[in-house]
């Protein structure tokens, strides 16, 4: 190192910071010996803001501008170096710049499920995760709270501890929100303001803020979002025994697109089974038509064909439709028509109170629902006032 340098070194005029990564949030100003001439330049820029620490304790804290370090604007530093008698030799410092631009795409997400009670459901888990935006509010407390002496601190070392501020916030927002789970997509924006009021003051002690919070997705477990589908296919198909049909229907068309071979066999095995379940006969493919052909062929019951298919059973009868009864906030059942008729005849059961069944869209009062309306047409008007 020549003269000059170690000169330049000892005496520098000129202090400011260029950041080229994402993700740097402080940035110590290095120098040999930290001295710095009196009567330096001091560039703070936009999205920065300079702090001072002077033998260990915060001296002053510099907002974007071009500073000259002299006497009449760092009060505090010269009170500390004693600069009110004239003294304007080099002192030591150590300068750090603080990024107060938004760190954006920062991350989090529910480690473990968080066991909520749902008002259809029961208690379920839920899994939630989203995303924030982070900035430097108060770099003062920053340095002091989070930094200290950390020479070049990025956003990675401070999202570990924000993300477990959001998650233990979010368990509980969740929790205690009372909001069903097959609506909480709708109420993200509401939720996520919650999340945002309940940690501001924690971060707020970080010299941190949160300008934006999203939440992005709150799920089930695997196994429960798959029961949800088949109800919810169970919901589409409507009527079994006519969905039934359509697929036969839909197997014979099949059948006939592909002639010979085991697709001829097996239309005419579903056109045989869809011409008796159309006719109506209860007694299915060993009944009143079989017994017929008999008669008329006898041969053919001695020696039946080979290459005939057999014929298919009957499609199954169509599902009897349960139903849930909801009073005073609380659901109970599955019950069948005929226990619903049974609370029908003892009063627990009237034309207004909310029912449901699978298919049914929504909760709906019993006596516009067409299956339950008949029950209370058969039972007796109330007697004529005395």
């Amino acid at each position: 190192m020549g003269i000059l340098d170690f000169l330049s070194g000892q005496f520098i005029d000129v202090i400011e910071w260029t950041d080229d990564t994402r993700d740097t949030m402080v940035w110590r100003f290095e120098r040999e010996g930290h001295e710095i001439k009196y009567g330096a330049k001091l560039t703070v820029r936009e999205g920065q803001a300079a702090v001072f620490i002077h033998e260990g304790q915060l001296a002053d804290v510099f907002t974007p501008g071009l500073y000259m370090l002299e006497t009449n604007n760092m009060p505090i530093l010269t009170s500390l170096q004693h600069w009110d008698h004239g003294f304007k030799s080099p002192f030591k410092s150590e300068i750090y710049f603080v990024n107060t631009t938004r760190f954006t795409q920062m991350k989090w997400g529910t480690k473990n499920p968080i066991m909520c009670r749902d008002p259809e459901f029961g208690p379920v888990r839920l899994r939630a995760f989203g995303s924030y935006t982070m900035r430097v509010t108060d770099p003062g407390r920053f340095m002091t709270e989070i930094v200290g002496t950390d020479g070049e601190f990025t956003s990675d070392e401070i999202g570990y501890q924000i993300r477990n501020v959001v998650v233990q916030s979010i368990s509980r927002t969740l929790a205690g929100s009372g909001i069903p789970v097959l609506d909480m997509a709708a109420n993200t924006a509401d939720l996520a303001k919650l999340v945002t009021t309940a940690i501001e003051p924690t971060i707020s002690d970080y010299g941190l803020s949160i300008p934006e919070f999203y939440i992005e997705n709150i799920s089930l477990p695997e196994a429960v979002e798959e029961v949800l589908d088949k109800r919810t296919s169970m919901g589409i198909v409507g009527d079994l025994g006519r969905y039934t049909q359509f697929s036969a229907a839909e197997a014979m068309t099949q059948a006939a697109a592909n002639p010979g071979g085991a697709g001829a066999g097996l239309g005419a095995g579903l056109g045989m089974g869809m011409g008796m379940a159309m006719s109506g006969m209860a007694a299915g493919p060993w009944g009143a038509y079989p017994q017929h052909q008999s008669q008329a062929h006898p041969q053919h019951q001695a020696q039946p064909s080979a290459a005939a298919a057999p014929a298919p059973p009957p499609p199954p009868p169509p599902v009897e439709h349960v139903w849930h009864i909801a009073e005073k906030g609380e659901t109970s059942g599955p019950f069948s028509r005929a226990n619903m008729g049974q609370k029908v005849g003892s009063g627990a059961l009237t034309r207004d109170t909310m029912v449901w069944t699978a298919g049914q869209d929504g909760w709906l009062p019993a006596g516009e629902v067409a299956d339950l309306a008949t029950l209370f047409t058969i039972m007796p008007p109330p007697p004529p006032a005395g």
